[in-house]
């Protein structure tokens, strides 16, 4: 298949109250039709694209970008006009299929052009739709009347047809259109609908930018793992903290904090996940800010970090290493001060115990070894 796109970014944007049209306004890490663009150009199907902006941006456009695929053309009076434009500087034969998309719907996938082409195969046009969830009322201003949602849909762009058939029908038709299909709606012709996108949904209004990156940004990401490992040395002491807990206990551990040897090794895992680190880089043992700390602080600084990042804890598990003190009977208690703190549920929360058979340092008594995994996900 040979597949053309028409990107119509020609309106000014004005209720996205913005001095810039909302196309060309920043989203993340670069305008919002850059996103649409990126996406188009990077399908193997796709053999060239149209972007259509007012007259005012076709020179500022051309410098930043040197693809040869890619041609920049005056926009209309009114997005139909921009469409026609759009249409009349592709290259492309009259059964190629042409996916017109508007700019504004930066949540733009592969699976959406590659739904779109399959679907297009035995109709005169596909478009992504989504089917309508709210209550329907129609108002008048003093009375309401429930309106049926049977076989309504949210339909999105782009909308996909041969390219023959969808420059003849808007030649035919005069003034601006709904939507693309509204030109072959009047001539009866077969529509099919793929699943939409909720990324698909129109910026508009100002609250939408904040919306939509959040859903583009998050949408990038994938689940992480990262493990953990640590060890404190046994000395003077009573107790001995382990998940947050005072573990009664003939020794200490020493460290330059409470030398939580289980919180710190699931700290280690959550900032290895992220990529960020270890706990020393965070936390110097050579700054006294941190002589004695509470090893919560330094968790809820991973957690921080990662949500930072656009991720959640999804669950741990946490292996505490020693021949003494005993971790059977505190193990639950552990797993609650381990779920409060990273708020999720105790039952995503392990923590074991086990020996080494009185082999090694562990095995001597002479200190105490955790390791610890844990998973990232996107919120």
């Amino acid at each position: 298949m040979v597949i053309h796109a028409v990107i119509v970014a020609g309106g000014k944007g004005s209720r996205a109250a913005s001095d810039t049209p909302k196309q060309f306004t920043r989203l993340g890490s670069k305008p919002v039709y850059q996103w649409s663009l990126d996406i188009f150009t990077s399908h193997p199907a796709v053999q060239s694209v149209v972007l259509v902006v007012p007259e005012e941006y076709v020179a500022t456009y051309r410098p930043d970008h040197n693809d040869s695929d890619i041609e920049v053309v005056s926009g209309g009076i009114d997005r139909t006009a921009s469409v026609k434009a759009g249409l009349a500087a592709l290259h492309a034969n009259a059964d190629d299929f042409v996916m017109i998309h508007d700019a504004a719907r930066p949540g733009l996938s592969a699976k959406i052009i590659s739904g779109l082409a399959e679907a297009l195969e035995d109709a005169d046009a596909s478009a992504p739709a989504l089917p309508v969830a709210d209550a329907l009322k129609h108002y008048d201003g003093q009375t309401m009347r429930s309106m049926s949602r049977d076989n309504l849909y949210r339909v999105q762009t782009p909308q996909a047809f041969r390219y023959g058939l969808i420059k003849t029908l808007l030649h035919e038709r005069s003034g601006a259109l709904v939507d693309d299909l509204s030109a072959l709606e009047a001539n009866g012709g077969k529509t099919k609908l793929i699943e939409g996108d909720e990324r698909l949904s129109k910026v508009t209004w100002p609250s939408d930018f904040d919306r939509m990156e959040r859903l583009l940004t998050l949408s990038n990401l994938s689940p992480r793992v990262g493990t953990g490992f640590d060890v404190h040395a046994f000395g003077s002491g009573e107790f001995v903290t382990l998940c947050g807990l005072e573990i009664p206990h003939s020794k200490g551990l020493i460290g330059h904090s409470d030398a939580d040897v289980a919180w710190h090794a699931l700290t280690d895992a959550i900032l290895g996940a992220l990529a960020m680190g270890d706990i020393g880089d965070h936390f110097p043992p050579s700054d006294d800010q941190w002589k004695g700390a509470a090893s919560s602080v330094f968790l809820k600084h991973a957690c921080e970090l990662a949500g930072d990042e656009g991720y959640r804890i999804a669950n741990c598990d946490i292996t505490i290493i020693c021949e003494k003190p005993k971790i059977g009977p505190h193990r639950q208690a552990m797993c609650e001060a381990t779920a409060a703190l990273l708020d999720i549920p105790v039952s995503f929360i392990g923590v074991k115990a086990t020996t080494t058979e009185q082999l090694g340092f562990t095995g001597r008594g002479e200190g105490i070894a955790a390791q610890a995994a844990c998973m990232l996900v996107p919120k």
